[in-house]
């Protein structure tokens, strides 16, 4: 049987020391310039020690005009010596225990707030479907801008090779800029970027293949791909299915499932703001705890590089059940590592579970739950319950310990004042 200690050995020849991975969660504890700190060091430095296998960082962007949100890292040219020393910094501390750590390279696209950037750069002009006013209207690249974005990720991930980092994953999931190129209801281009699924995959590919010239063959390059977007008329499982096998051919290491965009938050376990559209896939026992590992069994099938799996685990006997069977060979851990950061050593020594946090917060109190079939209302809950993660992670960073008494509504205060404090000396400084 396979275990969570196993190692493994990755197509490049990298081997990762166990199976479990600290999944990719937006930190916003980078300067205002976008540059790594001592928070940020803080943070995966507790990680490191927290025995996962692999670190997966959150969102750095290639365009300091599309945040995912306000205080990611931003590396969208050739570092400076000052950003190059932070890096270093970062990296130092986020690989101190013998673990990879591995940066996701992102671009938010048209999931970028409109105080961020009120008009946005996308694949076509085709404005984000939430209630609340607070993403802008789109404007649709040009084919120059394209290949320059292409080149903007391989410099940030040879960059990060040089930092000392040990891989890089692509963000190509959850609504971001790659997967509005892969989703025809976000991609309506005429061009050879959009239209048929070879085209609406290029942007995708042609970055991997850069990535892979940048860093050489012996580094990990990963990819998060969503399963599906849930959304009717979106990138559906077949979809996923072909760009996997896409993926394998342009050397890719390592995919990880996930799905869902900001309209539809699967990613989180929540329906968004219309019905989810359900995709032909058939159903295990294990589905009840991770969202997306029967995609991931569905896709092995097709493809031979390893599987990343993220949403929902919380039981070790689950997550050994994944491997055994084939449904993922990486287990992604996300919202439990916010508080209990040790996690991954608690599960490799024989513990049964992590906690679900997520269980006992609520914006509104259970008398106020009717509140949520409103859609505005529902869009706010589930942003004030990520938001109290957040402030898990600012604790985290800014003083080595976490607040689980916190509430979802004072959290959701608190994040929502930082990100209007950082963004108004980011006004400032401009």
């Amino acid at each position: 049987m396979t275990t969570l200690k196993e190692p493994l050995t990755l197509p490049c020849g990298a081997v990762v020391p166990n199976r479990l991975v600290k999944a990719a969660m937006t930190e916003g504890l980078a300067s205002i310039g976008g540059v790594p700190t001592g928070s940020l060091e803080r943070l995966y430095g507790i990680w490191s020690q927290g025995g996962s296998g692999v670190l997966i960082t959150g969102n750095v962007v290639v365009d300091a005009h599309h945040l995912e949100r306000p205080g990611n890292v931003v590396l969208d040219r050739v570092p400076d010596a000052v950003m190059k020393d932070a890096l270093a910094s970062w990296a130092s501390a986020a690989t101190a225990a013998g673990n990879h750590a591995w940066v996701q390279i992102s671009h938010a696209g048209r999931q970028t707030l409109k105080t961020v950037n009120p008009h946005p750069k996308a694949p076509s002009a085709v404005k984000l479907g939430l209630p609340g006013g607070q993403f802008g209207e789109p404007v649709a690249l040009t084919a120059d801008e394209i290949t320059e974005l292409v080149q903007r990720f391989a410099i940030a991930a040879k960059a990060m090779k040089n930092a000392g980092f040990t891989g890089v994953q692509i963000h190509g999931a959850h609504g971001y800029l790659i997967s509005q190129f892969l989703s025809p209801r976000s991609n309506h281009r005429d061009d050879s970027y959009g239209g048929e699924l070879e085209n609406r995959a290029r942007f995708l590919l042609e970055i991997v293949d850069a990535t892979r010239e940048a860093v050489g063959p012996e580094f990990p390059v990963s990819v998060k791909l969503n399963s599906a977007d849930f959304q009717k008329g979106g990138f559906a499982f077949e979809d996923s299915l072909r760009v996997a096998k896409w993926l394998e051919e342009h050397s890719v290491d390592v995919i990880e499932i996930s799905g869902g965009t900001y309209e539809q938050p699967k990613l989180l376990g929540m329906e968004g703001v219309e019905p989810v559209e359900q995709q032909h896939v058939a159903e295990s026992t294990l589905r009840r705890e991770a969202y997306f590992v029967d995609f991931a069994l569905a896709m092995q099938k097709q493809v031979s590089i390893p599987l990343m799996v993220t949403g929902g685990f919380r039981s070790r006997a689950a997550m050994e059940q994944a491997l055994e069977e084939g449904g993922a060979s990486l287990i992604g851990l996300g919202r439990p590592l916010c508080v209990q950061t040790d996690g991954p050593t608690r599960l490799l020594a024989g513990a049964e579970s992590l906690p679900r946090y997520e269980d006992d917060l609520a914006l509104l109190p259970s008398w106020l739950g009717f509140l949520k079939s409103i859609s505005l209302i529902r869009t706010l809950s589930t942003f004030a319950t990520t938001y109290w993660f957040y402030a898990q992670l600012d604790s985290l960073g800014q003083r080595g310990e976490v607040i689980p008494k916190l509430s979802v509504f004072k959290a959701a205060l608190q994040v929502s004042k930082q990100q209007a404090s950082f963004m108004k000396a980011r006004e400032r400084q401009a």
